[in-house]
């Protein structure tokens, strides 16, 4: 391994999100410029929306199970079992439900991204399409940018869903509580601010896989050692980054609504 100095470290560090930064803002800037590669954004949606479904719908239940699982008992000490269909609602779509898909999503899609641009770029596609005249990212990158945004919101929902349905399910089987009463109180718990914020996060999530994807794939090199690496680096870096956004996001809407 190459030891570098402090400083060149540091200016790699200001390079990278400095470059990062022009491109997110590219990809978002593009929409409004001509052409709108809508079949593209078509194809993308269903690589990602429809290929990430059942691994969603899985992750979705089993988290809802484990949450209605773990919680029971807990509340069984203090004769509160009733309150097993508030805990799961709130704790599945303010925080596990985004939380979760968005690392499901980047785990499957943003190493995606990166190794597919990689391989264009070390194949020198990418100088090809600049060859003839295509915009590398509005054709490549705009695409991927919005159809994940879209895709990861209503997958989002899908998985706060199924795992509302996991934790029914474990709270009837196995705590014989009334399936209506479960339902009844899941819903009437949701306030405005837990939906909202439900709904947030997989809108910032979804530019975070996608961004971070295309950055680490059209920056890969060196052979096909770079896109492995590229690779790699996407989906931590996505990941990390979710889970830090989800808490400032989280403080932050918590300062404009209040506590519950």
């Amino acid at each position: 391994m190459e030891l570098t100095s402090p400083t060149d470290f540091a200016k790699d560090i200001v390079q990278s999100v400095q470059d990062y930064s022009l491109l997110a803002g590219r990809s978002l800037a593009n929409l409004f410029r001509h052409p709108r590669y809508f079949a593209d954004m078509m194809q993308q949606a269903d690589l990602i929306g429809v290929g990430s479904l059942p691994i969603v719908v899985l992750t979705g239940t089993f988290t809802g199970a484990v949450l209605a699982l773990n919680s029971a008992h807990t509340l069984e000490r203090f004769g509160s079992l009733s309150l097993i269909g508030q805990l799961v609602s709130v704790g599945m779509v303010t925080e596990l439900g985004p939380v979760l898909t968005g690392l499901m999503v980047a785990g499957r899609n943003s190493s995606g991204m990166a190794s597919e641009l990689g391989s264009m770029v070390v194949t020198e596609q990418i100088d090809a399409m600049r060859a003839l005249g295509t915009d590398p990212t509005k054709k490549l990158i705009t695409p991927r940018v919005i159809s994940t945004i879209f895709m990861l919101f209503f997958l989002t929902i899908i998985s706060d869903f199924v795992g509302l349905i996991g934790g029914g399910i474990v709270s009837s089987l196995m705590f014989g509580m009334d399936w209506h009463q479960y339902w009844s109180s899941a819903w009437q718990t949701l306030k405005f601010q837990d939906v909202f914020t439900g709904l947030l996060k997989p809108v910032l999530f979804g530019f975070i896989i996608a961004t971070v994807g295309c950055y680490y794939g059209i920056s890969a090199r060196g052979g096909t050692q770079g896109v492995g690496r590229a690779t790699t680096q996407a989906v931590v870096a996505s990941s990390v980054l979710i889970i830090a956004v989800d808490f400032f996001a989280t403080r932050l809407i918590l300062s404009i609504f209040g506590y519950r």
